[in-house]
């Protein structure tokens, strides 16, 4: 593409993540910083500054960015946070967050995308993530508390594991739904007493299922 037509795509990209509530200086000069081109391949590169979902290996998505900065936004990331992120996908949402955190471990069930967003980690001189493959439905308790957590997929109810791994004074977002509906996205924040939550808005996810996927899945 054209170096004049690349940069006009990136600043009309911007222009759309402003325009869809995404006005945090913080999130936009993450979301600037992260070219997100580096992380949608083949038939689809070409559309990867536009504000839309798109299809990634495995069955997967690479979420809409206004959504992602939105979940960001929300998430409330300080620079001494340690972040664990359930559903790595692309490693789109993961890069964003590695440059608001201190530290981001990022986990997801196919082996495929772990080891591709990895690569996209290298490219970019990423060092502060670490990416596993697992199952983030359990979290990571070698590494809790977290004092976000952020999950990609959308699961009936916020996770018991993950909210166990929340510190107190901590955040939580997540997408809670049924699959195949519309789903609700949820900021919980753990306090000394309990769980608040708030509903932000709709949003729909892939369901995040339990186990690690076989390779061929």
């Amino acid at each position: 593409m054209d170096p004049d037509a690349l940069a006009e795509r990136k600043m009309q990209f911007l222009f759309a993540l402003r325009s869809r509530g995404v006005t945090e200086a913080a999130v936009l000069g993450a979301m600037e910083a992260v070219d997100r081109g580096l992380f949608v391949r083949g038939l689809f590169a070409e559309r990867a500054y536009e504000d839309t979902p798109l299809p990634i290996a495995c069955g997967q998505t690479i979420s809409q960015p206004s959504v992602v900065g939105l979940m960001t936004q929300a998430l409330e990331v300080t620079p001494r946070d340690k972040v664990l992120e359930v559903g790595t996908g692309s490693g789109y949402q993961a890069a964003i967050l590695s440059q608001l955190a201190r530290r981001v471990y990022t986990v997801d069930r196919h082996k495929r995308l772990v080891q591709e967003a990895r690569g996209v980690f290298d490219t970019l001189g990423i060092v502060n993530i670490t990416s596993l493959i697992g199952d983030g439905s359990f979290g990571l308790p070698d590494q809790a508390p977290f004092d976000r957590i952020i999950v990609t997929a959308a699961a009936e109810d916020p996770p018991g594991p993950l909210l166990a791994q929340l510190k107190i004074g901590g955040i939580m977002v997540v997408p809670v739904g049924q699959s195949d509906a519309v789903q609700s996205l949820i900021r919980v924040r753990r306090t000394e007493s309990g769980f608040d939550y708030d509903e932000l808005r709709a949003v729909r996810f892939v369901p995040l299922l339990e186990g690690v996927a076989r390779e061929n899945d």
